[in-house]
């Protein structure tokens, strides 16, 4: 028996049967990965109130409130003033208020005023932050899809201690 065969020698084959007592290993197809979910609040929005998604959310609008969400990136031209909560957050416009995110990315066209509870934070050149940066003891979580539905409350937020005052 060969361990090795060409594509055409394979293909001619029959397949064998398996001899009585003798396994047989069937792998199962990879289940289908399902596509993540993109909501994004298009650019002329203006959204008063708090937002949670259980999904990605990019903001190219405006919006007055708090938002909780898996991802969450603030698009170029989109200002946002409230409180983030968010295991991933990334900002290309302007932001006023509290980020509560595992990774916190300032891209260079970033204008952030407030304070950032962060495990990581990057600083692009030419971007502006001015307030204080905090180290998250606990990671942050990403809203259940029951917290979506509005079935569940939104969890407490994690205590934090002070790092460092950064002014950009």
């Amino acid at each position: 028996m060969s361990y090795f065969s060409s594509k055409n020698e394979s293909a001619t084959k029959p397949p064998q049967k398996p001899v009585m007592g003798e396994t047989t290993r069937v792998e199962a197809a990879p289940a289908p990965k399902q596509p993540d979910m993109v909501s994004t609040l298009g650019q002329g929005m203006l959204i008063t109130g708090n937002i949670v998604c259980a999904g990605s959310v990019q903001i190219y609008g405006r919006v007055t409130g708090d938002i909780h969400a898996s991802q969450l990136t603030i698009c170029e031209g989109a200002k946002v003033e409230g409180k983030v909560v968010a295991p991933d957050t990334v900002i290309k416009g302007t932001f006023n208020g509290t980020i509560h995110s595992n990774s916190v990315k300032l891209q260079s066209t970033a204008v952030v005023d407030g304070e950032i509870f962060n495990k990581a934070l990057t600083i692009e050149q030419n971007a502006q932050f001015e307030g204080v940066a905090r180290r998250l003891e606990t990671p942050v979580a990403a809203p259940t899809a029951a917290q979506a539905k509005g079935e569940d409350s939104a969890p407490a937020l994690a205590p934090v201690s002070p790092i460092a005052k950064i002014v950009v």
